[in-house]
Protein backbone atom coordinates (compact mmCIF):
# COMPACT_ATOMS: atom_id res chain seq x y z
CA UNK A 1 0.00 0.00 0.00
CA UNK A 2 1.27 3.52 -0.72
CA UNK A 3 2.57 5.46 2.26
CA UNK A 4 0.27 8.07 3.73
CA UNK A 5 1.29 11.62 2.76
CA UNK A 6 3.20 13.52 5.40
CA UNK A 7 1.29 16.26 7.20
CA UNK A 8 2.24 19.79 6.19
CA UNK A 9 3.76 21.63 9.14
CA UNK A 10 2.26 25.07 9.67
CA UNK A 11 4.34 26.32 12.60
CA UNK A 12 7.01 25.38 15.13
CA UNK A 13 7.76 27.18 18.40
CA UNK A 14 9.54 26.66 21.70
CA UNK A 15 7.10 27.27 24.52
CA UNK A 16 8.89 28.50 27.65
CA UNK A 17 7.04 27.87 30.91
CA UNK A 18 8.41 28.38 34.44
CA UNK A 19 8.87 24.64 34.98
CA UNK A 20 9.83 23.36 31.50
CA UNK A 21 10.39 24.13 27.84
CA UNK A 22 8.49 22.31 25.09
CA UNK A 23 8.94 22.27 21.32
CA UNK A 24 5.43 22.51 19.82
CA UNK A 25 4.62 21.70 16.18
CA UNK A 26 1.32 22.34 14.40
CA UNK A 27 0.21 20.70 11.17
CA UNK A 28 -2.77 19.66 9.06
CA UNK A 29 -3.27 16.67 11.34
CA UNK A 30 -2.87 18.12 14.82
CA UNK A 31 -0.52 19.29 17.54
CA UNK A 32 2.72 17.61 18.59
CA UNK A 33 4.65 18.50 21.75
CA UNK A 34 8.25 17.43 22.30
CA UNK A 35 10.89 17.93 24.94
CA UNK A 36 12.95 21.04 24.12
CA UNK A 37 15.64 19.10 22.21
CA UNK A 38 13.05 17.23 20.14
CA UNK A 39 14.19 13.85 21.47
CA UNK A 40 10.94 12.67 23.07
CA UNK A 41 7.35 13.29 22.02
CA UNK A 42 5.39 14.31 25.12
CA UNK A 43 1.90 14.67 23.64
CA UNK A 44 -0.10 14.32 20.44
CA UNK A 45 -3.49 15.91 19.81
CA UNK A 46 -5.35 14.98 16.61
CA UNK A 47 -7.70 17.48 14.99
CA UNK A 48 -11.28 16.45 14.30
CA UNK A 49 -12.72 16.94 10.81
CA UNK A 50 -16.26 18.37 11.18
CA UNK A 51 -18.92 16.14 9.61
CA UNK A 52 -20.90 19.19 8.47
CA UNK A 53 -18.10 20.36 6.11
CA UNK A 54 -15.93 17.38 5.13
CA UNK A 55 -14.21 19.36 2.34
CA UNK A 56 -13.02 22.14 4.62
CA UNK A 57 -9.27 22.43 5.21
CA UNK A 58 -8.36 21.53 8.78
CA UNK A 59 -5.09 22.57 10.41
CA UNK A 60 -3.60 23.98 13.59
CA UNK A 61 -1.77 27.33 13.59
CA UNK A 62 -0.78 29.83 16.28
CA UNK A 63 1.23 28.74 19.34
CA UNK A 64 1.89 30.51 22.65
CA UNK A 65 2.76 29.64 26.23
CA UNK A 66 1.01 31.72 28.89
CA UNK A 67 0.44 31.73 32.64
CA UNK A 68 2.26 29.22 34.80
CA UNK A 69 1.37 26.06 32.91
CA UNK A 70 -0.67 26.66 29.76
CA UNK A 71 0.09 26.27 26.05
CA UNK A 72 -2.50 27.67 23.62
CA UNK A 73 -2.87 26.50 20.01
CA UNK A 74 -5.23 27.84 17.34
CA UNK A 75 -7.14 25.91 14.69
CA UNK A 76 -8.59 26.54 11.24
CA UNK A 77 -12.10 26.31 12.73
CA UNK A 78 -11.46 29.39 14.90
CA UNK A 79 -11.08 27.46 18.16
CA UNK A 80 -8.21 28.06 20.56
CA UNK A 81 -7.12 24.90 22.39
CA UNK A 82 -5.78 25.45 25.91
CA UNK A 83 -3.47 22.67 27.12
CA UNK A 84 -2.53 22.25 30.79
CA UNK A 85 1.15 21.26 30.96
CA UNK A 86 2.53 19.33 33.98
CA UNK A 87 5.93 20.30 35.37
CA UNK A 88 7.25 16.97 34.10
CA UNK A 89 5.96 13.85 32.43
CA UNK A 90 3.40 13.32 29.68
CA UNK A 91 0.10 13.96 31.47
CA UNK A 92 -0.86 16.90 29.22
CA UNK A 93 -4.59 17.63 29.21
CA UNK A 94 -6.89 19.74 27.04
CA UNK A 95 -8.35 21.96 29.78
CA UNK A 96 -10.43 24.45 27.79
CA UNK A 97 -11.48 25.47 24.26
CA UNK A 98 -11.92 29.19 23.58
CA UNK A 99 -14.66 29.84 21.02
CA UNK A 100 -14.73 33.61 20.34
CA UNK A 101 -13.38 33.41 16.76
CA UNK A 102 -15.37 32.35 13.70
CA UNK A 103 -12.51 32.31 11.18
CA UNK A 104 -9.22 30.42 11.09
CA UNK A 105 -6.72 31.44 13.77
CA UNK A 106 -3.67 33.08 12.19
CA UNK A 107 -1.49 33.85 15.22
CA UNK A 108 -1.39 33.79 19.02
CA UNK A 109 0.95 35.75 21.28
CA UNK A 110 1.58 36.02 25.02
CA UNK A 111 2.70 39.09 26.96
CA UNK A 112 6.43 39.72 26.48
CA UNK A 113 6.99 41.87 29.57
CA UNK A 114 6.51 41.42 33.31
CA UNK A 115 3.02 42.59 34.25
CA UNK A 116 1.01 42.69 37.51
CA UNK A 117 -0.87 39.51 38.37
CA UNK A 118 -4.26 39.41 36.66
CA UNK A 119 -3.14 41.46 33.64
CA UNK A 120 -4.01 40.56 30.06
CA UNK A 121 -1.44 38.00 28.98
CA UNK A 122 -2.70 36.52 25.70
CA UNK A 123 -3.95 37.81 22.35
CA UNK A 124 -5.44 35.77 19.50
CA UNK A 125 -5.98 36.81 15.86
CA UNK A 126 -7.89 35.35 12.92
CA UNK A 127 -8.31 35.45 9.15
CA UNK A 128 -11.12 38.01 9.31
CA UNK A 129 -9.03 40.46 11.34
CA UNK A 130 -10.75 39.88 14.70
CA UNK A 131 -8.48 40.20 17.76
CA UNK A 132 -9.27 38.89 21.25
CA UNK A 133 -7.39 39.80 24.44
CA UNK A 134 -7.49 37.26 27.28
CA UNK A 135 -6.60 36.89 30.92
CA UNK A 136 -5.34 33.37 31.58
CA UNK A 137 -6.26 31.26 34.59
CA UNK A 138 -8.07 28.07 35.47
CA UNK A 139 -10.80 29.61 33.29
CA UNK A 140 -9.63 32.06 30.63
CA UNK A 141 -11.47 35.40 30.61
CA UNK A 142 -12.13 37.47 27.49
CA UNK A 143 -11.20 41.09 28.32
CA UNK A 144 -11.64 42.83 24.97
CA UNK A 145 -12.59 41.93 21.42
CA UNK A 146 -11.55 44.05 18.45
CA UNK A 147 -13.97 43.57 15.53
CA UNK A 148 -13.04 42.55 12.00
CA UNK A 149 -11.24 45.12 9.89
CA UNK A 150 -12.16 43.27 6.67
CA UNK A 151 -8.50 42.33 6.26
CA UNK A 152 -6.72 39.30 7.72
CA UNK A 153 -4.52 39.91 10.74
CA UNK A 154 -1.54 37.77 9.80
CA UNK A 155 0.74 38.36 12.80
CA UNK A 156 0.31 39.68 16.33
CA UNK A 157 2.40 40.51 19.42
CA UNK A 158 1.57 41.69 22.97
CA UNK A 159 3.99 44.15 24.60
CA UNK A 160 3.37 46.10 27.82
CA UNK A 161 -0.39 45.78 27.45
CA UNK A 162 -0.23 46.95 23.81
CA UNK A 163 -1.42 44.73 20.95
CA UNK A 164 0.81 45.05 17.88
CA UNK A 165 -1.01 43.67 14.84
CA UNK A 166 0.19 43.21 11.24
CA UNK A 167 -2.29 42.92 8.38
CA UNK A 168 -2.61 41.62 4.84
CA UNK A 169 -2.81 45.18 3.48
CA UNK A 170 0.64 46.03 4.88
CA UNK A 171 -0.58 48.04 7.86
CA UNK A 172 0.65 47.80 11.45
CA UNK A 173 -1.85 48.84 14.13
CA UNK A 174 -1.31 49.38 17.84
CA UNK A 175 -4.24 48.76 20.16
CA UNK A 176 -4.69 49.19 23.89
CA UNK A 177 -5.29 45.59 24.96
CA UNK A 178 -7.61 46.34 27.89
CA UNK A 179 -10.06 48.51 25.93
CA UNK A 180 -9.40 47.54 22.31
CA UNK A 181 -8.86 51.22 21.44
CA UNK A 182 -6.78 51.92 18.31
CA UNK A 183 -3.82 54.09 19.38
CA UNK A 184 -1.59 54.19 16.27
CA UNK A 185 -1.58 53.02 12.67
CA UNK A 186 1.17 52.99 10.05
CA UNK A 187 1.38 51.91 6.39
CA UNK A 188 4.43 49.73 6.97
CA UNK A 189 4.63 47.56 3.84
CA UNK A 190 3.40 47.63 0.26
CA UNK A 191 2.15 44.04 0.50
CA UNK A 192 1.14 41.38 3.02
CA UNK A 193 2.93 41.38 6.39
CA UNK A 194 3.99 37.87 7.31
CA UNK A 195 6.06 38.37 10.44
CA UNK A 196 6.21 40.63 13.49
CA UNK A 197 8.45 40.48 16.54
CA UNK A 198 9.10 42.76 19.50
CA UNK A 199 12.27 42.96 21.58
CA UNK A 200 10.79 43.26 25.10
CA UNK A 201 13.67 45.15 26.74
CA UNK A 202 14.03 47.89 24.10
CA UNK A 203 10.59 48.08 22.49
CA UNK A 204 12.05 47.54 19.02
CA UNK A 205 9.51 46.16 16.53
CA UNK A 206 10.51 44.01 13.55
CA UNK A 207 8.23 43.54 10.54
CA UNK A 208 8.74 41.50 7.37
CA UNK A 209 6.49 41.36 4.32
CA UNK A 210 5.89 40.06 0.83
CA UNK A 211 7.39 43.28 -0.56
CA UNK A 212 10.93 41.98 0.21
CA UNK A 213 11.48 44.58 2.93
CA UNK A 214 12.34 44.13 6.60
CA UNK A 215 11.61 47.16 8.78
CA UNK A 216 12.73 47.99 12.31
CA UNK A 217 10.56 50.35 14.35
CA UNK A 218 10.76 51.82 17.82
CA UNK A 219 7.80 51.55 20.22
CA UNK A 220 7.41 53.75 23.28
CA UNK A 221 4.71 53.53 25.93
CA UNK A 222 4.22 56.00 28.77
CA UNK A 223 2.14 54.32 31.50
CA UNK A 224 1.43 57.68 33.19
CA UNK A 225 -0.08 59.36 30.11
CA UNK A 226 -0.88 56.05 28.30
CA UNK A 227 0.65 57.52 25.14
CA UNK A 228 1.82 54.95 22.57
CA UNK A 229 4.21 56.01 19.80
CA UNK A 230 5.88 54.25 16.87
CA UNK A 231 8.83 55.55 14.86
CA UNK A 232 10.79 54.11 11.93
CA UNK A 233 14.42 53.13 12.62
CA UNK A 234 15.86 50.92 9.86
CA UNK A 235 15.08 49.31 6.48
CA UNK A 236 16.66 46.26 4.86
CA UNK A 237 15.74 44.85 1.44
CA UNK A 238 16.22 41.19 0.53
CA UNK A 239 16.01 41.35 -3.27
CA UNK A 240 13.45 39.10 -4.97
CA UNK A 241 12.52 37.43 -1.66
CA UNK A 242 9.08 37.35 -0.09
CA UNK A 243 9.86 37.56 3.63
CA UNK A 244 7.90 34.92 5.58
CA UNK A 245 9.80 34.82 8.87
CA UNK A 246 11.56 37.43 11.00
CA UNK A 247 12.71 37.28 14.63
CA UNK A 248 14.97 39.15 17.01
CA UNK A 249 17.82 37.00 18.32
CA UNK A 250 18.02 38.66 21.73
CA UNK A 251 15.75 40.53 24.14
CA UNK A 252 17.40 43.88 23.40
CA UNK A 253 16.81 43.56 19.65
CA UNK A 254 20.44 44.16 18.64
CA UNK A 255 20.39 41.28 16.13
CA UNK A 256 17.64 39.74 14.04
CA UNK A 257 17.23 36.93 11.52
CA UNK A 258 14.93 36.54 8.53
CA UNK A 259 14.01 34.00 5.90
CA UNK A 260 11.76 33.88 2.84
CA UNK A 261 9.74 31.64 0.58
CA UNK A 262 11.91 29.19 -1.37
CA UNK A 263 14.92 30.41 0.59
CA UNK A 264 17.00 27.60 2.08
CA UNK A 265 18.96 29.88 4.38
CA UNK A 266 18.47 32.19 7.34
CA UNK A 267 19.99 35.67 7.03
CA UNK A 268 21.19 37.34 10.23
CA UNK A 269 21.62 41.08 10.71
CA UNK A 270 23.51 43.00 13.40
CA UNK A 271 22.14 46.47 14.02
CA UNK A 272 24.64 49.36 14.17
Amino acid sequence: APAAPAALLTQAAWCVLPSRILLVLTSQKGVQMYEADGSIMVYWHALDVPESSPGQAVFARGIAATGQHFVCVGTSLGSVLVFDIPSKGTNVTLSEVLEQHHAAITDIASELCEQPEGSIDLVTADDSGVLCAWRSGEEFQLVSKIPSSECPCSSVRLWNGVIVAGYGNGQIRLYEAASGTLRAEVAAHARWIYALDVAPLSGKLLSGGEDSFVEVWGLTYNPDTEDIEIKHCQTECVTDTQICGARFCDREGSTFAITGYDLSEIIRYVQP
